[in-house]
């Protein structure tokens, strides 16, 4: 017998899945609003020119080669993501109490921060959104954290932000628990505190003695402006906060595929920083060794060419506004159609993802009757919609809503 035999096997990671029937699917009108990628109008991915001019650049640098980079990355790389975040007229940067280590995109900023957070920290708490990003919880229990705990966030009947229960539950927390903060474009929901909300946030956690993790995987790429985008992290530096933030240049970029991402450390004191670094650098050590060196080339080549820089902050702006038009026409399209429930919320969140409202029953319609494919709690990617698509998906979501087995559910007091 096989020493494998009794491996049992894991369930399907549904946006993958997903993705994988949307390719296998025949049917000429099929949508794919799953997978957490830019699709142009045309419905293709698109490399942004700024970097496929810059790849062009570096492939012809002769004085360019192979070798390793070092365990935490490319300095050049780390310097600029960590300014991109910070902001050039950082306090923390300043004081030479913040840097950055390379990682393996925002899953791997992630992972090494878990790591150094338990074997160095010995924090054993952790809270995340309700709902959150998928990872956020496999990614911190497979480090060894034991203590996992959701706050709430997402209000179903008010489609907003549930402040009150966040900070209700929040509350509950015990000093030094780690907190997940979403910088911007909260995923799943696309609802962001405001300032002032963020102030509230800021204010009971440092009176509880919260320790913050920001994941920041839409930096510019929300609302066209990354000082915009970084607005709360800031903030909580600006107060003083020691604090984590996991980077990701996947979207913002377009680099899904070469994983550059960076963590950034802010401390108190910059004394602290050698002791870090070199945890963090064993860490790094036995999990990959040392990233890729490719990604980080591309986005510290652009982030350190003002020229370049400025050509990024188009395209940046060209997403965004791309995106937020498609919230007008969803929103419009389905308020012409009578749909039941109100859908202003689509235009009131942000980012690449809209939490529609959608129960699982109405998903199930979208994707068995209509061959548009998005996750069961009804998030949908908004670049997946198009003006040659954006009526077809609207009546579709018209249909299940308004459905003999969609009403049973009383859908109209869930949307």
């Amino acid at each position: 017998m096989s020493i494998y035999a009794d491996v049992k096997k894991g369930p399907a990671i549904e946006v993958f899945a997903l993705t994988q029937a949307f390719k296998d699917d025949s049917n000429p009108n099929k949508v794919n609003l799953s997978v957490g990628a830019y699709r142009t109008n045309e419905g293709q991915p698109w490399v942004l020119p700024v970097v496929r001019n810059t790849e062009k650049n570096i492939a012809s640098d002769e004085n360019i080669n192979h070798e390793y980079l070092p365990v935490t990355g490319l300095d050049t790389f780390t310097s600029a993501a960590t300014q991109l975040v910070l902001g050039a007229d950082s306090i923390a940067l300043k004081e030479k109490r913040a840097f950055g280590v390379q990682t393996i995109s925002g899953t791997g900023a992630l992972r090494v921060a878990a790591e150094f957070l338990y074997q160095q920290l010995k924090r054993n708490d952790v809270y995340y959104s309700n709902p959150t990003w998928e990872n956020h919880h496999k990614i911190f229990a497979d480090t060894g954290f034991t203590k996992l705990h959701s706050y709430r966030y997402w209000d179903q009947n008010k489609r907003q932000l549930d402040l009150k229960g966040m900070l209700a539950d929040l509350d509950q927390a015990v000093p030094g628990s780690v907190i997940i903060l979403h910088a911007c474009a909260h995923n799943p929901t696309g609802s962001d505190p405001t300032q002032e909300q963020w102030k509230e946030i800021a204010d009971l956690m440092e009176r509880k003695k919260l320790f913050p993790l920001f994941d920041s995987a839409y930096q510019g790429f929300a609302s066209g402006d990354p000082d915009r985008d970084a607005w709360a992290v800031r903030y909580f530096v600006d107060r003083g906060f020691e604090l984590f933030v996991c980077q990701s240049f996947a979207k913002n970029f377009g680099l899904y595929c070469e994983r550059a991402g960076n963590l950034t450390i802010v401390q108190k004191n910059g004394a602290t920083r050698d002791a870090i670094h070199s945890q963090l650098t064993l860490i790094i050590r036995g999990s990959y060794s040392n990233p890729p060196a490719y990604g980080a080339r591309i986005v510290s080549k652009v982030l350190n060419t003002p020229e370049l820089r400025q050509e990024w902050m188009g395209c940046i702006q060209s997403m965004s506004s791309r995106i937020r038009e498609m919230r007008q026409a969803l929103r419009s399209k389905l308020v012409e159609l009578g749909t039941p429930g109100t859908w202003d919320h689509i235009v009131n969140q942000i980012g690449m993802f809209s939490y529609t409202g959608l129960n699982e029953q109405q998903v199930r319609i979208l994707i068995d009757k209509y061959h548009i494919y998005l996750l069961k709690t009804g998030r949908i990617n908004m670049c997946g919609l198009n003006t040659g698509n954006i009526d077809y998906v609207a009546k579709a979501i018209h249909a299940a809503v308004t459905s003999g087995s969609a009403a049973s559910c009383h859908c109209e007091n869930k949307l």
